[in-house]
């Protein structure tokens, strides 16, 4: 039994691991915080399988996968150097799917949304791959302070920005959704930026982490789950949406512990799980409400 126990559990793992560094784990992420935008801008439960969302899955996996393909890791704290090293097929698989995806589902989308998809791409093809014809900085991720706005914002519009587009709603009409997506957002790319604070130190990226350094950074976190739980009670106060000021607190206090787990305990696997998870776990806190 313990011998079926132990071979049960590296089959799980070698699962775990497939779903997160290939990207399918994040691009759900994705795909459910999307979706309960949508359920947000509509007032009721819009169906799983759209147009939109499929973009967005395909979207996902070309942008993390090519990320995946290129990115330094530090290789003696990374338990995601090893497999992307033995395993880089899958990378291909999936970024060669999530191409032809986005390709073919790109253009059933409405016209209006053609051009912010387009900035959209260039913005998350030039964050990774050397397109800036500048002397030493080739990628936008190598402006320690445009990297984290930049994430936070192309993360904002896919999540929000485009189901809103999507279903023809207004965007002045939800003005507390966006800055509260774009708040918690960034404080999960900064939770990223913790992690990848040695790297990016290696590379001369001069991050939020790398400049202020840990403490204050965590100090800055807490800054903004507070200026996050504020935002959401001037929205409630403002409209009284009673649910989404519970999911609000719910989703910061679950953040902010997050983030402080994964700093005690830190690899991949868990901030994949445990920060991009919170995307997961806010969309699927909306999607209760609508159920």
């Amino acid at each position: 039994m313990p011998m079926f126990n132990q071979f049960l559990l590296k089959k799980l793992d070698r699962l775990v691991q497939f779903l997160f560094f290939t990207s399918i784990f994040s691009a759900a992420c994705a795909l459910v915080l999307c979706w309960a935008s949508e359920c947000l801008f509509v007032g009721k439960k819009t169906q799983l399988f759209s147009v939109l969302h499929v973009f967005v899955v395909a979207g996902t996996l070309v942008v993390y996968n090519v990320h995946y393909l290129i990115k330094k890791f530090t290789a003696p704290l990374s338990d995601q150097n090893a497999w992307v090293q033995d395993n880089k097929h899958f990378n291909y698989i999936f970024l060669g799917l999530g191409l032809l995806l986005s390709g073919i589902f790109a253009f059933q989308l409405p016209s209006i949304m053609w051009p912010i998809c387009l900035v959209l791409a260039l913005l998350s093809f030039a964050y990774s791959l050397p397109f800036l014809p500048f002397k030493n900085k080739h990628r936008l991720k190598d402006y320690g302070w445009l990297k984290i706005f930049l994430l936070s914002v192309v993360w904002t519009c896919v999540t929000a920005l485009l189901p809103l587009l999507y279903h023809q709603q207004i965007l002045s009409h939800y003005p507390f959704d966006i800055l509260l997506r774009f708040v918690f957002l960034f404080i999960l790319c900064l939770a990223f930026d913790i992690r990848d604070r040695a790297v990016d130190l290696e590379a001369g990226i001069l991050t939020i982490p790398n400049r202020m350094g840990l403490a204050k950074t965590y100090r800055l976190i807490a800054i903004l789950c507070i200026l996050y739980i504020l935002l959401a009670f001037v929205q409630y106060f403002r409209f009284g949406f009673e649910d989404r000021l519970v999911i609000h607190l719910l989703t910061a206090i679950s953040t902010f512990g997050a983030i402080h787990f994964v700093g005690r305990h830190p690899s991949d696997k868990n901030y994949i799980l445990f920060i991009d998870g919170q995307m997961l776990l806010n969309g699927l806190l909306i999607l209760m409400f609508y159920s």
